[in-house]
């Protein structure tokens, strides 16, 4: 069954015991059966998940770059706060820990090279640092 009214929503239907004559331009045809929709509505929003998961996946050039320069940034903040650490003989483990953690994806590729190659040598500078700070504490 079909109903067709002005703005083209569909409306529940009474009973055929308890219709009344169409008002308003309303009109209800029963030549057309239900459509089942089960089944298309259960696809839909599984390719629409997958999609929303394939497009998360999705890495934009600019934003893995700027992602990158940021952990470089960190790291030679961190760097620098391990300088003055040794300058002032206070050398203390949290300094240690932030270096580790800030070493942490600095090798990932970025898509640019020169980018990459900074980044391959701050990472090289903070294993020095790591392993230089792991012989005195021993």
């Amino acid at each position: 069954m079909r109903i067709y009214g002005p703005n083209g929503a569909a409306l529940a239907s009474a009973p055929k015991s308890a219709r009344r004559p169409a008002a308003g331009g309303f009109s209800v045809s029963e030549e057309e059966a239900p459509r089942n929709t089960a089944a298309t509505s259960s696809l839909r929003s599984v390719s629409t998940l997958d999609a929303l998961m394939a497009l998360q996946g999705v890495d934009d050039p600019a934003e893995r770059k700027k992602r990158a320069v940021a952990k470089g940034r960190n790291a030679l903040d961190v760097l620098d706060a391990l300088k003055v650490a040794v300058l002032d003989g206070s050398i203390d483990s949290s300094t240690l820990a932030r270096l580790k953690v800030a070493s942490e994806g600095l090798t990932e590729g970025s898509g640019d090279a020169g980018l990459d190659t900074v980044l391959g040598e701050i990472d090289l500078r903070v294993a020095v640092e790591l392993a230089k700070a792991g012989r005195r504490q021993a």
